[in-house]
């Protein structure tokens, strides 16, 4: 058999487009097969390569030469139509676009204003938050999911969290939904958007401090010029709601869907929710909603997994089938949903310096909501094939659209 029929390649390369993201674990599954890294083509043609194995996987993830620096590559990028160094349009001067020694700067100061403590502390409104929206929910009847529970949750918990007015809740929901969806006409606007609100909050909080996120990211100093710059500020508020915000939106929709496919595992886990946390690890591992890393670029001349990369060669880490190849504990199939796995591994939060800041509030919402939800809707079912789902079509997150479900509330 072909290249070409045994996966999706066109022309040499694997095109990464709607129709590969919404068959996305198949068709990695089938990369694998051929090897850990393969040419690809990216959004608005843009060429590189993406790493599929686990194991090159983290090795990319952490490799001193493959840098969030895109100067290498700046002719290449602006060939594609991607415009750099435009903070108004982009997520701006923030870490997950850093290289150190930036990067551990903005990491040290962002990581003590979000702290493990100020984490731990929204348990109790996360909760009361899940039992609100299925509160509103009528007793019984067809909803969708992420419009009705999945997306609002983590939406209100991020915009308390920064302290962003109420009467903004509505447009921050729908800009950060379309701020990752790179062949949206939107998605431009929406990151233009979320940046003016975001700055106007900065402002408003220098002159007026209160007990928020985005007051302890102004007050956070370290040493003489060690303080957030208002772009650094503003780049890291943006990055916090849309890479934060929307991995969650996704990751519970995905885990819904997981389980709506396997009832054995949804009778499983509404038997022993207190398999939640370990399960909350599985659904990241088999179906992360951060599907590929963010792009790196080669600062020199060097060889992954045996490939040569030229110097501005890009390098994108699927990092959703590097779960689906990470040795587990015990053994076991990881193309299996297992919500009894123990510690299963992954990569759904990278590797490195790059580690997401945000994972215990990821995991922490992601297990009060499932759990929540699980507990309070006790008859719950797809109300649409599964076939018919739509799925985001461009960029690096991974989940559906629309959520249809039957459902009723207990």
């Amino acid at each position: 058999m072909s290249p070409d029929q045994e996966c999706p390649y066109r022309d040499g390369r694997v095109v990464i487009d709607p129709a590969f993201k919404a068959d996305a674990p198949a068709r990695y599954a089938r990369l694998r097969g051929l090897g850990p890294i393969h040419p690809a083509e990216f959004h608005l043609g843009l060429k590189g390569w993406v790493v599929v194995g686990h194991d090159l996987a983290r090795e990319a993830l952490a490799h001193p030469a493959l840098l969030k620096d895109a100067t290498p590559a700046a002719e290449a990028l602006a060939a594609a139509g991607y415009v750099l160094h435009k903070p108004s349009v982009g997520l701006g001067a923030q870490m997950m676009e850093a290289d150190p020694p930036e990067h551990t700067r903005l990491r040290r100061l962002a990581s003590a204003a979000f702290t493990p403590r100020r984490t731990a502390e929204l348990a109790p409104r996360i909760e009361q938050i899940a039992h609100g929206l299925i509160d509103a929910l009528p007793p019984a009847g067809e909803a969708d999911l992420v419009e009705a529970f999945n997306a609002p949750l983590p939406a209100t918990v991020i915009a308390e969290l920064l302290g962003i007015p109420e009467e903004h809740h509505l447009d921050f929901r729908r800009w950060s939904a379309l701020a990752l969806q790179v062949a949206s006409p939107e998605h431009r606007t929406a990151l233009a958007g979320l940046h003016g609100l975001l700055a106007a909050l900065v402002a408003q909080k220098r002159r007026a401090p209160q007990d928020d996120l985005l007051s302890a990211l102004i007050a956070v100093r370290d040493g003489e010029d060690g303080r957030l710059s208002e772009e650094e500020l503003v780049g890291t508020a943006l990055m916090l709601v849309v890479a934060g915000h929307e991995s969650t939106v996704n990751l519970l929709g995905n885990a819904v869907l997981s389980l709506l496919q396997h009832p054995d595992q949804l009778r499983l886990l509404r038997e022993r929710p207190e398999l939640m946390p370990g399960a909350v690890e599985e659904f990241l591992r088999h179906d992360t909603s951060v599907e590929r890393s963010t792009n790196r670029y080669a600062a020199e001349d060097l060889e992954l997994g045996g490939v040569p990369i030229p110097r501005g060669g890009m390098v994108v880490v699927a990092l959703g089938a590097a779960g689906r190849d990470a040795p587990q504990v015990g053994g076991g199939d990881p193309a299996v949903l297992d919500v009894t796995r123990p510690n299963a591994r992954h990569l759904a939060f990278g590797h490195g310096i790059h580690h997401c800041l945000g994972a215990p509030l990821a995991r922490l919402e992601s297990t009060i909501a499932l759990r929540t939800l699980l507990a309070r809707v006790p008859e719950l079912e797809l109300a649409v094939p599964a076939d018919s789902l739509e799925w985001i079509g461009s960029g690096i997150i991974r989940g559906v659209l629309s959520l249809p479900v039957r459902y009723r509330v207990g």
